[in-house]
């Protein structure tokens, strides 16, 4: 039989001999693992990285900036979130008063010969408001508030893949019988304007705001 002192001798010199070869039993032990990872890479077998999700807000969304590329886009919505504006946005072809009156039967208008989304010009904008009670057509309310907007706040236009946004610059109360709006042609600009309509004259809002930058909304 073996004695007691003679077995914790051998033990202690295993032990003696594995504390002196701990520096290549790791190093073989990285070798194993690295060489069974790359098998593994090789047929396929790792575990796809984890990408964090991405939260967006729908459509308005603070994405990357996207290039410019000078060329004209169509306005479909507008928002300004400050006062909840969100609305759809007609884009006539005639100036006939009839057709821009109906069109803004169903929310905002961009008038025909008013500049698009993307190239130098004014994009000038037409919608209702009203303050009465009860409103069936909630077009009638498009404008809403607009008078409200504070120089600096943003407002929103998209087309159909891109975010325009402008800085508001000024906000006033047009006089009745000044029937005349300024479409700047230099640089990138926006109004928006309150009416009963095409065909009469009346006291309205004008907001007038400056390009500030535009966002790809496939980026979101």
């Amino acid at each position: 039989m073996v004695s007691t002192d003679s077995m914790a001798t051998r033990n202690r010199g295993a032990i003696a001999e594995i504390h002196d070869h701990r520096g290549s039993f790791a190093a073989a032990f990285v070798v194993i693992f690295l060489l069974s990872y790359l098998f593994l890479m090789s047929v396929g077998a790792t575990p796809d990285p984890i990408h964090p999700s991405v939260h967006s807000e729908p459509v308005v969304s603070g994405s990357a900036p996207a290039s410019v590329s000078n060329s004209p886009e169509v306005p479909v919505r507008i928002i300004a979130s400050e006062i909840g504006l969100d609305a759809t946005i007609a884009n006539p072809s005639s100036v006939d008063v009839d057709v821009l009156d109906e069109a803004l039967m169903n929310g905002a208008v961009r008038y025909p010969t008013s500049a698009m989304l993307g190239v130098d010009g004014t994009v000038l904008l037409f919608g209702h408001s009203s303050y009465l009670p009860v409103v069936h057509n909630q077009a009638y309310k498009t404008f809403d508030d607009i008078q409200k907007l504070k120089p600096g706040q943003t407002v929103s236009v998209y087309s159909g893949g891109t975010e325009y946004r402008y800085a508001v610059v000024q906000v006033k109360a047009a006089n009745a019988n000044d029937d005349s709006i300024e479409l700047n042609p230099v640089g990138k600009h926006l109004t928006l304007v309150t009416c009963n309509s095409f065909a009469t004259k009346s006291d309205r809002f004008v907001v007038t705001a400056d390009f500030v930058g535009a966002y790809s909304l496939a980026s979101n």
